[in-house]
């Protein structure tokens, strides 16, 4: 159950952390990746990134908010990874999404954070 939650947290934190900086490179990424959140993520995640109860209720998961400290703290890389292959109950969603498109998301994400 631990490592469930876990993987879960990780799924969570892909899908949001904090933009470093306030380049405007950074920005428009975030702006690219907010239609593709939405598309992809938002159902779980919510549009705040703090998690949809409704669908923890449903899921039985706690870690769907991706705004946290633990989030946070998670590197893009590993982020990246769970964005592209799914992580607990999380589908891989990214292996259809170009490069550009994952690096998006993660900034959308990471935007949420703030």
């Amino acid at each position: 159950m631990k490592k469930r939650s876990k993987k879960l947290t990780v799924l969570v934190s892909a899908c949001l952390l904090t933009v470093a900086g306030g380049s405007a490179a950074w920005a428009a990424e975030a702006k690219g990746g907010k239609a593709t959140y939405d598309k992809l993520c938002v159902s779980c995640h919510g549009a705040d990134g703090k998690g949809n109860p409704a669908m923890a209720k449903a899921m039985g998961e706690k870690g769907l908010n991706i705004v946290g400290k633990d989030t946070k703290a998670k590197k893009d890389a590993d982020l990246l990874k769970v964005i592209v292959e799914g992580a607990g109950k999380m589908p891989a969603s990214g292996k259809n999404l170009s490069k550009q498109e994952q690096t998006d998301v993660l900034s959308y994400t990471r935007s949420l954070a703030k």
